[in-house]
C-alpha cells in the first residue's frame, strides 16, 4: 500500500516560524518590510512571552490563543485581531474590518505612524482576552 502526499502541517515550530517571519520581512525590501518589522518589535516589547507562529502563510503572534496576524498587501500592512471586537480601543487604532461581530484590524499604509503606547495597550488587552478563566 502506498501512502499519498502528506498534509501540510497547520503550523510550524516557533523557531522555524520566527525564521519564516524574518524571511518574509527580508523579502519586502520596501516600507512594508520595515512596518512589519516595527510592529513585530512592538508586539515583543508589549508581551515578551509571545509565541511567533506561521499559519495560513502568515505571521501569527499568540499567547494563550492568537493575538493578531500580520498580512502584507501592495498598499498596506494589515494586523488582524481575531477577538478585536471584544477589545477596548480608546485610541481608535482599529480602522478596518469593523463591521463584523468578532474581529477588527489595523491597516497601515506607507508613511502611517502607529501610536506605540496605544498599540502595546491593545496587545496587552488581546493577551488578557485570551487568558483562561481562573477556576
Amino acid at each position: 500500500m502506498t501512502k499519498g502526499p502528506s498534509k501540510p502541517k497547520e503550523g510550524v515550530a516557533a523557531e522555524s516560524a520566527s525564521a519564516l517571519i524574518d524571511d518574509k520581512i527580508d523579502s519586502l525590501d520596501d516600507w512594508r518590510g520595515k512596518t512589519l518589522a516595527h510592529v513585530r518589535a512592538l508586539i515583543k516589547q508589549a508581551e515578551p512571552a509571545v509565541v511567533e507562529e506561521w499559519k495560513w502563510s502568515l505571521p501569527v503572534w499568540s499567547h494563550d490563543g492568537i493575538i493578531c496576524t500580520g498580512e502584507t498587501y501592495k498598499a498596506k500592512v494589515k494586523l488582524t485581531f481575531p477577538k478585536g471586537a471584544a477589545l477596548r480601543d480608546p485610541a481608535g487604532l482599529f480602522n478596518s474590518s469593523q463591521d463584523g461581530n468578532t474581529r477588527r484590524a489595523i491597516d497601515l499604509g506607507e508613511g502611517d505612524v502607529i501610536d506605540e503606547a496605544a498599540f502595546k495597550a491593545l496587545i496587552h488587552a488581546a493577551v488578557a482576552q485570551n487568558k483562561p478563566l481562573a477556576r
